[in-house]
């Protein structure tokens, strides 16, 4: 009997044996195996488009901005330029209060509307003050008779101590008539020295006797009352009609072009 059973039995139990572990093997391969990440290939070959075209889409952006700010608008470079004229400048002049030699008050705004030639100096200066009056006399001469152009002399003393408005006038008669001349107190003299950065201090003094060191300098000033040029000793009067002559001209070329 157990023979018998040996017999006929032992297969099945050998198969089901072998099916148990089939189904085993197979099970532990399904909790074992990793699964595939979903739509791995979909999100790769989305992503590299987009980066791509978001990167074209920056570039183009930056060129158009670029180009924009390259753009210059109509009537932009008058703009440009009166803002180069007005803006781009160091401070340089402001308000005074002065008196004339017919002792009449003169501010700064009783000399707007015209171009005005401005010098620092004073009446008892040995060399230097004399020569720079003949040079401004002899400048506004040529400018007058033969371009036809008005430009206002002004000569503001820096020594009011000394330079009262008889004192100008009898002075500045002997260069041109034209030249206005303009004093006034110590303070007054000393703050508009300061507002249109002139430079000047008295030097050997001996009692009531002393010179005044001074910068010396020309100041061409538009109707506005601006500055446009600063001329030095170097300047002879030929060159000083010239240089004159050719600011008042750009500057009115660009007035009517604006």
């Amino acid at each position: 009997m157990a023979c018998f059973y040996g017999n006929r039995l032992g297969p099945f139990w050998s198969f089901q044996f072998r099916c148990y572990a089939r189904s085993s093997n197979y099970k532990n391969r399904r909790l074992t195996a990793q699964p595939e990440p979903l739509h791995s290939h979909s999100w790769s070959n989305f992503i590299l488009p987009t980066t791509l075209m978001v990167i074209a889409g920056a570039g183009l952006l930056i060129r158009y901005y670029n180009d924009e700010r390259r753009a210059i608008p109509e009537g932009a470079s008058q703009v440009t330029e009166l803002k180069r004229r007005t803006i781009n400048k160091p401070a340089f002049g402001g308000p005074f209060r002065l008196i004339d030699t017919e002792y009449r008050l003169v501010t700064e705004c009783d000399l707007r509307g015209c171009w005005t030639l401005l010098y620092f100096g004073y009446t008892s200066s040995p060399d230097v003050g004399p020569e720079e009056l003949k040079k401004m006399a002899k400048a506004i001469d040529i400018l007058d008779s033969e371009h036809n152009m008005k430009i206002k002399p002004i000569f503001i003393t820096i020594d009011p101590q000394r330079d009262s408005p008889s004192q100008l006038q009898a002075y500045l008669k002997e260069f041109d008539t034209r030249i206005v001349g303009l004093t006034g107190s110590i303070d007054a003299i000393r703050q508009t020295a300061q507002e249109y950065r002139v430079y000047f201090k008295k030097v050997e003094e001996i009692g009531q006797d002393y010179l005044v060191a001074s910068s010396h300098n020309m100041y061409l000033m538009d109707p506005n009352m601006e500055i446009v040029r600063c001329f030095t000793q170097a300047y002879n009067a030929e060159e000083l009609t010239e240089d004159i002559l050719k600011e008042v001209k750009k500057c009115s070329k660009s007035d009517k072009q604006a």
